[in-house]
């Protein structure tokens, strides 16, 4: 048998367990958390917590711990019919349409329309599911960007959970190649899964993706590729600071920049950091607390263009997994 734990939440504290949660991360079975807006006229909003195990006291308190404005609220613990809970705890994850793109988990199979590019990502231990607006608003400017005309034959996206961004560039620009890469192995592992279910060929050459498991831009195989045309970055903000110098010497002049994960009150920091590398803001997406940044590097930096980024990114900065 299998238990939830449900509990009220605010919209904001549903925003904050879209990422990582350190508490649960660190446990040898961490329960599954959902957030959902269970009465959008009212902006009510839950979490629900899935396990394997009915749960003690001590996971009850660091459940409730996670939603400060449930304090006092006693948890509603439910019993749940094993084969039930991964359907149930993907309820909450609806298919997303942004730009030509379709993502939606197994339970909407049969809702895919025939006018897409559709990806299947089912819930898992990686973030990138789509239903954030981080990525939702770099999927929409991925499309945008390929509507403007660029054509990028190199591509890397940093922190890529569970690969969705690299998939939806290749299915793009079929031609191209790519890199994917995240300091957590586990998101690599989903990445790899992920890629053989929409038929997303592995390898190194062009038109396939290749794999590494590196804090930021660090690893042999991300410095050998540079530089690219396209470096996709839905990270945080705090890494997207750090990394600026290493996103700088990685990217080509003249080629795209695509940044999420932060929120609008630290776009001028994200910004700044990247002016100071070369880059320019050419559009804004995403949506109004969740900005998404195309930045273009100017090509008055072409003398740049055989640098590799040697930085090695602090992984207590903050978290390099997608959304």
């Amino acid at each position: 048998m299998s238990w939830i734990v449900s509990l009220p939440c605010t919209r904001d504290e549903a925003e904050a367990l879209s990422g990582e949660i350190p508490a649960l991360d660190a446990m040898p079975e961490a329960p599954v958390v959902v957030t959902r807006e269970i009465d959008e006229g009212a902006g009510e909003w839950q979490m629900d917590a899935y396990m394997d195990a009915r749960p003690g006291a001590p996971l009850l308190a660091l459940l409730q711990s996670l939603v400060p404005s449930a304090r006092g609220q006693n948890p509603v613990v439910e019993e749940l019919p094993e084969e039930d809970w991964v359907t149930l705890s993907q309820q909450g994850l609806k298919p997303v349409r942004a730009g030509r793109f379709f993502v939606y988990t197994s339970s909407y199979a049969d809702a895919v329309p025939a006018d897409c590019i559709p990806f299947l990502i089912d819930a898992s231990q990686a973030f990138g599911t789509g239903g954030h607006d981080t990525t939702a608003g770099c999927l929409s400017m991925l499309d945008r960007l390929a509507h403007s005309g660029a054509v990028p034959r190199n591509v890397a996206d940093i922190g890529t959970g569970t690969g969705l961004l690299a998939f939806a560039a290749m299915a793009l620009w079929p031609r191209a190649q790519a890199i994917a890469s995240d300091i957590d192995p586990a998101s690599i592992f989903v990445t790899r899964d992920n890629a053989g279910i929409n038929r997303v060929a592995l390898g190194r050459g062009g038109g396939q993706l290749a794999l590494a498991v590196a804090p930021g831009t660090d690893h042999p195989a991300i410095r050998h590729r540079a530089p690219y045309d396209l470096v996709i970055a839905n990270i945080l903000a705090g890494p997207l600071i750090t990394l600026a110098p290493d996103i700088g010497a990685a990217t080509a002049p003249g080629g795209h920049a695509i940044l999420a994960g932060l929120i609008a009150r630290q776009m001028d920091a994200v910004l700044a950091a990247y002016r100071a590398q070369g880059f320019r803001l050419v559009a804004r997406g995403g949506s109004a607390e969740w900005p998404c940044l195309l930045l273009v590097k100017r090509r008055r930096y072409g003398w740049r263009r055989k640098e590799r980024a040697f930085h090695r990114a602090n992984p207590a900065d903050a978290s390099f997994g997608s959304w």
